[in-house]
Formats: structure tokens, sequence, C-alpha cells
């Protein structure tokens, strides 16, 4: 069951990263990431006082400090976009995810249960390297920041959530979503008063402002998947979910379909696969 969220969050980030690309263009990639903030804000602010949701509670001071490595995700991705390509982006990002991922299970960092690296695990690990080198192809054109960029864009957010979930653990999936936005805002308009430049301008979507709403759901979504699943079980199902709606996306836009996304992302699918029923497969034997 929480695989699915985890694979219908990788959907939501999908739509989300396009948004806020798109947005990023339009203001600049700290103003954009502030106005992302803010949306998110007074997104998961109000549903918190309908739901009258607890939000402050007592929690070591490094919990809260998931809004703010969540920025550095925010701006990477943004940095990223429109220097490599998207498939690059992703398959970078997944890399970084993935590395972290496994060091988190294996050492039960962060408060997630220990899962030591096994034969087992390394045969889905190994399944899904292969899938983002498919990916990557010979699509890694760009500069170096670019793709050093999307590789920590994929760290970040794995830490971001694993503190995230360390929280949400005490205020609930929603209330944690909103001291993440709450948190990220002030850094993001200080960002954005020193160091932004402002983007191309021209005509934008009134949907492109709306990634900070989604946003919410995606933390809201991990907030519920990190505690119950590993961190690597975490990141490949929901990068199943957003390579697939990524490919639905391109369609839908005309962009036409990825060999390189698609086969790479099956690649990824199977060794999700591996990984959630090799276990159960030992155990019977």
């Amino acid at each position: 069951m929480y695989q699915l969220f985890a694979l219908l969050n990788g959907g939501v980030i999908s739509v989300m990263v396009m948004l806020n690309g798109q947005l990023a263009d339009f203001l600049g990639a700290y103003e954009a990431a502030a106005v992302i903030h803010a949306v998110g804000v007074v997104f998961a602010g109000t549903l918190c006082l309908l739901g009258r949701k607890r939000v402050w509670v007592k929690a070591p001071l490094w919990a809260y400090a998931g809004g703010a490595i969540g920025v550095l995700s925010t701006l990477f991705n943004n940095f990223a976009f429109g220097h490599i390509s998207m498939t690059s982006i992703v398959a970078l990002s997944l890399l970084g995810q993935t590395i972290t991922s496994t060091c988190l299970d294996h050492f039960g960092w962060l408060g997630s249960v220990k899962r030591p690296l096994n034969a087992s695990l390394a045969v889905g690990l190994a399944c899904s390297a292969a899938g983002i080198a498919v990916m990557l192809g010979g699509s890694l054109q760009g500069t170096l920041p670019a793709i050093l960029f999307s590789i920590g864009a994929g760290v970040t957010v794995v830490l971001s959530r694993g503190v995230n979930g360390v929280l949400a653990a005490r205020t609930g999936a929603l209330a944690g979503s909103f001291i993440n936005h709450l948190v990220g805002l002030p850094i993001c308009l200080v960002l954005a008063a020193v160091l932004g430049t402002g983007g191309a301008g021209g005509e934008i979507m009134f949907w492109s402002f709306c990634g900070g709403m989604l946003g919410v759901v995606t933390v809201s979504l991990f907030n519920i998947t990190v505690p119950r699943l590993s961190a690597l079980q975490v990141t490949l199902c929901s990068f199943v979910g957003q390579i697939f709606t990524g490919l639905l996306l391109d369609l839908v836009w005309g962009k036409g379909l990825s060999a390189a996304s698609a086969w790479g992302g099956i690649l990824v699918a199977a060794g999700v696969v591996y990984i959630q029923v090799r276990p159960a497969r030992t155990k019977e034997q």
C-alpha cells in the first residue's frame, strides 16, 4: 500500500518539477524558490487551520531543518534546468538519491531502520543502476556545475525527507509539510533579495505558480511513506512514478517518447520489483 503512495508521489513530483522549472525561467531561480515556498506555506497553513491540526511540538532542533535542506533541492533543480536535458537531470538526481538512500539504510541514519546491504539488495541496485546508465546514454552534455547540481538535488531530497519524517512522526504529515515550507520561506526570501537577478519574463500560465501546492502534497506523502518503507524503497518507487508520468507529459505536450527514459524506467522498475519480492522468496525457502 505504501509503495503505491510512493509511486503516486513520483507522479506529483514530475508535474511539480515541470511547473517549478517554468516559474524559474519566468522569475529567476531565487525568486521562484521564494514564490514556491510562499504558496506552500499558505496552502498547507490553510489546510492545517481547517483540519485543526496541531503544528508545533517538542522535537530536536535539527528535526525542523528539513525545510532549509529542501531549499537546496529546489535551487539545485532550478540551476540545472535548461543547462542539461531533463532526462539527465532526472537520472542524475536518482543517482544522488540512490547513493544517499543506500547509506541511510545501511547505517540506520536519521532514525531509519538499519538494513545492511546484502546480495539480494545489490542485485536490485545493479538493475536500477543499469536503468540510470541507459537514461543517461549520450545525453549527458552540459556544464559540470549543472551535472553536480542535479546529483546534489538528489542527495538533499533524501536528507530533507528523512529529517521531515522524524518531525512528521510527532506532528503529522500535513503539519510537517507546513513547517517544512515555513522554515524554507525566509531563507528563500533572503536569497531572492540578495542574489536574485530576475528571469526571462514573457508569458506564463497561472498554473505554473501551483508548484508550491504540489510541494505540500509531495512532502505530506513522503511524511507518510518514509517511516514505513526503507529509504531506498521510497527513492526507487517514487522515481518509477516520476519517470513514467514524465513520459506521459511529454506525449501530451507533443514532445515525443524518449526511448532512453522508457527503457531506463523499465530497468529501474525491475530493480524495485526484485528488491520487493526477493526477500519474501528467500524467507519462504
